[in-house]
This record gives C-alpha cells, sequence and structure tokens, in this order.
C-alpha cells in the first residue's frame, strides 16, 4: 500500500478509526452511566455509584479497546499512544459539554476529577488514555519466550 493509501485527507487512516472507536466508547459510557444513575444511584448514592461507575467505565473501555484495537490499526506506541490522548481530548470535551448542557455547575463537573473530595474521574481517564497501548500488549501475539 501506497503512503498516500494509508492516509486519509492528509491524516494517517488510524485516527479516523480512533475516532470511530471513541465513538463506541462514547455510546457505551452514555448507556453505562444513564444506567447507574437509574438503578445504581438511588441506591447506594450518587457520589457511590460514580465512584463504582469508574471501575465499571474503566473495565468498559478496556474491553472495547481490546476488541478494536486491531482494527484500528495504530502500530507502534507513539501511534497506541496519539490514539489514547484522541480518546482523553474527545471524551473531555464530551464530559464538559454533557455537564454543561445538563446545567451542572464547573465545580461539580471539576468535582468528579478531585480524589480527595471523592472524584475518581482522572483515574478513569487514566485508563482511557493508556487502553489502547494496554489492549495492544494484551492483544500481541506470545512468542513463546515468556
Amino acid at each position: 500500500m501506497s503512503v498516500e493509501g494509508a492516509r486519509v485527507a492528509g491524516q494517517p487512516r488510524y485516527l479516523l478509526r480512533a475516532s470511530a472507536a471513541w465513538l463506541l466508547v462514547a455510546v457505551a459510557e452514555s448507556i453505562h452511566g444513564t444506567l447507574r444513575a437509574l438503578f445504581l444511584a438511588p441506591v447506594v448514592g450518587d457520589l457511590a455509584s460514580r465512584q463504582v461507575g469508574v471501575l465499571t467505565g474503566s473495565l468498559m473501555v478496556l474491553l472495547l479497546a481490546w476488541a478494536t484495537i486491531r482494527w484500528i490499526g495504530a502500530r507502534g506506541t507513539r501511534e497506541l499512544l496519539a490514539t489514547g490522548a484522541l480518546w482523553l481530548v474527545l471524551m473531555l470535551c464530551l464530559e464538559v459539554a454533557v455537564g454543561r448542557a445538563l446545567g451542572l455547575p464547573w465545580e461539580r463537573i471539576a468535582a468528579d476529577y478531585q480524589p480527595w473530595n471523592g472524584g475518581y474521574m482522572a483515574v478513569g481517564m487514566c485508563v482511557l488514555a493508556s487502553a489502547p497501548w494496554i489492549a495492544d500488549r494484551v492483544r500481541a501475539p506470545r512468542d513463546g519466550t515468556g
């Protein structure tokens, strides 16, 4: 395949596919968050449900990264980390946009990222950013030496 064939509109093809995979992650996380708010929050409370949601959401992100990483086609550490960085930026933008659209004040949005206030979203975002790299390592063929 030529260099031109590996690029779409001047960008590497893996970034376009990474964006499509992120859409899948975003939809899954949106459904996850809705179900968490409807069913878990009334039982354990809002803060505890958001804390549990970071764990379950992180596991879901890792599973989706594992399922899509070969299709994305990112090669090497640099492209895998670029994929994770793209996912992180897109998800942060979505989180802020949805929070503001729901009328949440900036302080409430920021609190989700402050562990000293019980918000562990920063941990979840670190998992999101590293998920493509982790998924690639898990999916890598074993050479039989380990």
